[in-house]
């Protein structure tokens, strides 16, 4: 009798505890919806047009033509239904760096039918992105991109593009170099490597190519070959 007396007393002591930790428990719950309702929704052209932005860029970096067209097509029409010219303006912007990584030059189309509602920053980066670098406004660049322009060229450029922490700007960076033809052989190895570390393959293979005609310029057809060996491997995997 006493056994059974001692094990309803463990039995209900177990209960209350129980019955306390969900009351905490619910509690906590009740806090963070509240926290998460306390702020302004965030509109859904905007979540939405940031991660089909987010999509384009990782699809275009690892060569995936076909994704990223479909991911910047979303955001763009995201963005359009504001009927704001320099939220767009970004996306095109966005679009344009990511070529500028890969070594795909052109003038930024998308932009310039854009460019005069975009604002001065973004007409900046778009000169910045575009090599047209003389009377270029730097002191409105990101600030990475900044040290890049005041850097020179060759070593000096070399050392202010290792200097940049995040790959894709560090890539970018690095095509905005060889654009305007300031990049010197240690930053084709960053690019390079950058891309690499990443599983990036499109900027890889650029990068690569790159190197390939400077090695083959200075007639070390060892390094030529070695290039050529890695490339074959790397463009196995491209999605054209």
């Amino acid at each position: 009798m006493a056994l059974a007396t001692r094990h309803g007393a463990a039995v209900a002591v177990i209960a209350r505890s129980l019955r306390a930790t969900a009351a905490r428990l619910a509690g906590v719950l009740l806090a963070l919806l509240l926290a998460a309702c306390a702020g302004p929704p965030v509109p859904d052209w905007q979540s939405n047009a940031h991660a089909s932005l987010e999509r384009f860029q990782t699809a275009w970096l690892r060569g995936d033509s076909r994704t990223a067209q479909a991911e910047f097509a979303r955001a763009r029409a995201e963005l359009a239904r504001t009927g704001r010219a320099d939220l767009v303006a970004h996306a095109e912007l966005t679009r344009c760096a990511m070529q500028v990584a890969g070594l795909q030059f052109d003038e930024c189309p998308g932009f310039a039918a854009l460019a005069s509602d975009a604002g001065e920053a973004a007409r900046a980066y778009a000169h910045y992105l575009e090599g047209r670098w003389e009377g270029l406004a730097v002191a409105l660049l990101p600030a990475a991109h900044r040290a890049v322009v005041a850097a020179g060229a060759g070593a000096q450029a070399d050392g202010a593009l290792a200097q940049i922490d995040a790959p894709r700007s560090r890539l970018l960076a690095a095509g905005a170099l060889l654009r305007t033809g300031r990049i010197g052989p240690a930053g084709v190895a960053i690019a390079i490597e950058t891309a690499s570390a990443q599983g990036w393959r499109r900027p890889l293979l650029a990068w690569l190519g790159v190197q390939e005609q400077r090695a083959a310029a200075a007639g070390d057809a060892q390094a030529v070959a070695a290039i050529r060996r890695r490339i074959a491997l790397v463009a196995q995997q491209v999605q054209r």
